[in-house]
């Protein structure tokens, strides 16, 4: 498994000499508090305004997609499978962007660079089962388009509310037994090396370079993961849109197949978002990677990425538009009343 290298920063989240000294001694998770997380920014100027405009990026993604959830809630018209999907989706990367961010964001204020075991552990399961729960729930909403378009007569029945909760409840469960196994294994090596993980946040990679066991096995196991994770769901979803394409250009209708094709463009623009970083970061070799360029990628996927979802869909989406529309409006009506 690669190491991810970063230079140590300087300023607001740097971390004190006595804890340097500490991460420098040998220690298991039986005798020591935790571990140093590095913090992404440091005292610039310019990193000043990358630490603000990340905070004002995570402020924007969790108000987006909580406001989506109520949206649809509240919305009768967005009572299909299509938006209870997409609200599944925002109520995953409130909390998805919320495991790293807070963290990131304390460290850099306030110096709060410690992790203990019991916290990183924490962080790292929820951030695994989130994220793998987020790649599984992409796939079926891939497989909702494909049924709309490709058999629009059997909608009601093959997208029936109970499936549509037995789709859900499929991707949270797959998150979570994910991430239970890559937790439980991750946390059962010794950690004799040093404390300080060379990242923002509790993430595998990272903290399996701290290990002082042979992890070569495990490394196997996470390939294996990330193909099942990754790899199968982006082919189901490149095989269902395969069929939709065909399905559309054989449409008659000018403006269905428009309608169509702007609904599955928002889906695929969300797709590529989330996947490319998450590709990029756990298939590719370390070859491909350079130091400090791995913390990059996790900010986008982690922060940029959840923030964009809500923005897609509401922009090239007019049932969307149009239910913002009416919720603006009753909210003007209850101001003058």
């Amino acid at each position: 498994m690669r190491a991810r290298v970063l230079t140590e920063p300087v300023g607001w989240g740097r971390v004190s000499e006595a804890q340097q000294e500490a991460g420098r001694g040998p220690w298991n998770h039986s005798s020591a508090t935790g571990f140093i997380l590095t913090s992404l920014f440091n005292e610039s100027r310019m990193h000043l305004f990358l630490f603000g405009m990340v905070v004002l990026v995570y402020i924007l993604a969790v108000a987006g997609n909580a406001a989506m959830v109520l949206l649809i809630w509240a919305d009768a018209r967005l009572h299909t499978p299509m938006y209870f999907l997409l609200s599944q989706l925002s109520f995953l990367d409130i909390f998805f962007t919320s495991v790293t961010v807070p963290k990131m964001v304390a460290g850099f204020l306030f110096g709060w660079t410690s992790i203990s075991f019991g916290g990183c552990g924490a962080q790292m399961f929820f951030f695994m089962f989130l994220g793998a729960a987020e790649c599984l729930l992409l796939a079926l909403m891939a497989y909702d388009r494909y049924v709309a378009i490709c058999n629009p007569l059997r909608y009601q029945v093959l997208m029936s509310r109970r499936v549509c909760l037995l789709m859900v409840a499929a991707s949270w469960l797959g998150g979570a037994l994910n991430a239970s196994i890559q937790t439980s294994l991750t946390l059962q090596f010794p950690y004799c090396s040093s404390r300080k993980i060379s990242h923002f946040f509790c993430e595998v990679p990272s903290l399996l370079t701290l290990a002082c066991a042979d992890t070569e096995a495990y490394e196997q196991v996470l390939f294996v993961t990330g193909v099942v994770v990754l790899l199968v769901p982006i082919t189901f979803i490149t095989s269902s849109y395969a069929l939709i394409l065909v399905a559309v250009l054989r449409m008659h209708s000018v403006e269905g197949r428009r309608k169509a094709l702007a609904t599955c463009s928002s889906h695929l623009t969300v797709v590529n978002l989330f996947y490319g970083p998450l590709v990029y970061t756990y298939m590719l070799p370390a070859t491909y990677h350079s130091p400090g360029q791995d913390d990059m990628v996790s900010v986008f996927y982690t922060v940029l990425t959840p923030m964009l979802n809500p923005v897609i869909y509401s922009l090239r989406n007019k049932e969307v538009t149009g239910a913002v529309k009416r919720a603006t409006a009753r909210c003007g009506v209850c101001r003058s009343a």
